[in-house]
């Protein structure tokens, strides 16, 4: 028996690095390798959830739909799992993928907005579908106010509440504390979704395993948005050096990261500047790449971007604050251009 159950989510979170450019038979090779390995759950989705193909969030190449039949028809063994967040995706889109063949329906919101998510839980419940609450941005408030919203969650019908760690902005005693207050007072499993941009993710995953956690969130590669997620294959050969039995074959996952994930994006898991300062300033990861070609286009520094982001407290769905900010300061740059 396993000490947690690990969910990949390369072919969801790791969308945003590639802009959402997954082809279907990236997703079968992809799904069929981590299947092959042994990971019991694999997310499949646009990065911003179902419904996310958009021009506010990026259009897909692909319709996640035929994606998502693609890795149903792959996983032999895993059970495939989606994302969406209420308001961009719709209850309608959880029935689609219901009759698709997926099995886990995770719904995210922000870590205050539980309460929105309240019908999409019953439906999923309703679906047959095992149901996963997902607070996003975890960081921006305390262990007990998170405490309080995941009950929310819980009270709907979630198997299971996440501390999502969507700047990867935590430290390992954010993570510990976060964890452990859950567990002690929720009846629901606890998960954590941790991201990389402190290079914590793996360090964090493990600190949250000491307290009990029960579900862990990785990517290959760590592919996934801002400085990337928690590296699959190397959660799972860490804890595998450490006695900790994954229930995945850590040279199966290392082949499919190196030969199948890498080259989609062969820098991926470098914490550049711009990452490195999302998880300082505590800023929604997907806003890298908008803050990036922003900064490009308005003649700014993405880092006054990304640290006036963090000051403002801006969160998932607020993508449109990037081109405000962006415009502002090429305001102010030129203003003092003219008064010098």
């Amino acid at each position: 028996m396993t000490d947690f159950r690990l969910t990949d989510s390369t072919l969801r979170d790791g969308s945003h690095a590639l802009a959402h450019q997954f082809t279907e038979d990236q997703v079968r090779a992809i799904v069929g390798g981590l299947d092959l390995a042994g990971v019991p759950v694999i997310e499949v989705s646009h990065g911003d959830g179902l419904g996310g193909s958009s021009f506010n969030y990026g259009f897909s190449h692909t319709d996640e739909k035929l994606l998502l039949k693609a890795a149903v028809d792959e996983a032999n063994r895993a059970k495939i799992a989606v994302l969406m967040l209420p308001g961009i995706g719709t209850k309608e889109d959880l029935r689609e993928v219901a009759d698709i063949g997926v099995q886990v329906a995770r719904i995210a919101t922000h870590c205050t907005e539980a309460d929105i998510s309240e019908q999409h839980i019953a439906l999923a419940k309703d679906l047959g579908m095992e149901t996963v609450g997902f607070l996003m941005m975890a960081h921006m408030i305390s262990p007990e106010e998170l405490l309080d919203q995941a009950k929310l969650m819980e009270s709907y019908g979630a198997d299971c509440v996440y501390v999502v760690d969507s700047a990867g902005a935590m430290t390992m005693d954010d993570a510990r504390e976060r964890v452990a207050l859950l567990k002690a007072n929720l009846e629901s499993q606890v998960g954590i979704h941790a991201h990389n941009n402190l290079s914590l993710a793996v360090a964090n995953s493990i600190a949250a395993l000491d307290e009990g956690v029960d579900q862990i969130d990785g990517c290959t590669t760590g592919l996934g948005a801002g400085a990337g997620n928690c590296p699959t294959e190397i959660l799972v050969a860490a804890l595998e050096r450490s006695g900790v039995h994954t229930g995945v074959d850590p040279f199966t996952v290392m082949d499919v990261a190196e030969e199948v994930v890498r080259p989609l994006q062969p820098h991926q898991g470098v914490i550049d500047r711009d990452g490195l300062l999302l998880g300082y300033a505590g800023v929604y990861g997907s806003f890298l790449l908008h803050a990036k070609r922003a900064a490009e286009r308005f003649g700014v520094d993405s880092k006054d971007i990304l640290l006036e982001l963090g000051r403002r407290g801006a969160v998932g769905g607020q993508e449109d604050m990037i081109i405000d900010v962006a415009v502002e300061l090429e305001r102010q740059a030129a203003e003092s251009q003219a008064s010098a």
